[in-house]
């Protein structure tokens, strides 16, 4: 097909009138002259030619470049759509595969989403030790790019915060107490812009009960990076624990788990096993739940449950 255009564009009268309008290519009547004007000619022709074949090299590069513009549009949904169900389903090895192939990504919404996955995969009790301190770190940085590209992405701001919580544990009791405000602001943030997410809402529990929790010799580190310390109590998590199981009923073992654990903390006993007794029958659908069957085994067997 695209000899014959070719073919046709040879042998139509516009080479022949594009020639005689050049002012270089004066008629010669001298000897010699004949080889002379058809040199041009076919000069001429074949420039003319070239410069149609860019003309429709050009055209098919425009609308081979249109063409992958929507396809990528289309290609960034179905990816995101993807690795949130492997996400849902537990298939962690999996997503991270998925995702290994879009590190270089600019979009956000996927940035957050890599985070995600590489914080999941250095939780599995197959990697190694380096292997997981390479993940929480990298995890870190695709959070960090993440709320660079979009600072009105909820999930960035929780993933960030989630990610330098982790990074704390290998950078000493005082990097991680000295970022605990930095870590609480960004949930609070991710709530502002979203409200119903009981994740980022289990988090913010989870940080006043670690606080509540805090071993003496935590709490006099505490004592010299703050003025004061943070005002956390066990009923104010508990408060956070409810909020998210009302958001969304049973969504995580571990809220059930640590919901179980506030009203033990506040000498509950009933409904502390009843909530512990919830998560440790909580379907696991990754190694997380299984850490939270487990825990939630050995605090019902040391209450003779």
């Amino acid at each position: 097909m695209f000899t014959n255009l070719v073919q046709r564009f040879m042998h139509s009268p516009l080479p022949r009138l594009v020639i005689r309008r050049n002012p270089r290519a004066s008629i010669n009547t001298t000897p010699g002259a004949k080889a002379h004007v058809y040199g041009k000619f076919t000069l001429l022709e074949k420039g003319i030619v070239l410069s149609s074949l860019s003309f429709l090299a050009i055209t098919a590069f425009r609308r081979r470049r249109q063409h992958a513009v929507v396809h990528a549009s289309i290609k960034a949904e179905d990816l995101k759509e993807q690795a949130d169900y492997l996400h849902e389903n537990g298939d962690t090895e999996k997503l991270y595969a998925f995702l290994s192939q879009y590190k270089e990504s600019e979009d956000a919404e996927i940035l957050w989403r890599i985070a995600r996955a590489w914080r999941d995969m250095a939780q599995l009790s197959t990697v190694t030790p380096a292997e997981k301190k390479r993940m929480i770190y990298e995890s870190r940085e695709f959070a960090k790019k993440a709320l660079e590209k979009d600072e009105l992405c909820w999930a960035a701001h929780k993933w960030y915060g989630v990610c330098l919580s982790d990074v704390g544990d290998y950078e000493g009791i005082k990097v991680k107490i000295g970022n605990a405000y930095i870590i609480k602001d960004h949930f609070q943030r991710a709530i502002e812009l979203n409200p119903k997410d009981a994740t980022t809402i289990h988090l913010i529990g989870l940080w006043y009960y670690m606080f509540a929790d805090m071993p003496w010799y935590q709490k006099k580190i505490a004592s010299t990076l703050f003025a004061a310390l943070p005002p956390a109590t066990f009923e104010e998590a508990l408060v956070y624990f409810q909020m998210a199981e009302a958001a969304d009923p049973n969504f995580y073992s571990k809220n059930l788990l640590y919901l179980g654990k506030s009203y033990l903390k506040l000498k509950n006993n009933e409904l502390g096993l009843f909530w512990i007794s919830k998560a440790k029958d909580y379907p696991a659908r990754s190694e997380e739940d299984q850490q939270v069957h487990k825990e939630a085994s050995d605090i019902l067997k040391s209450m003779g449950r």
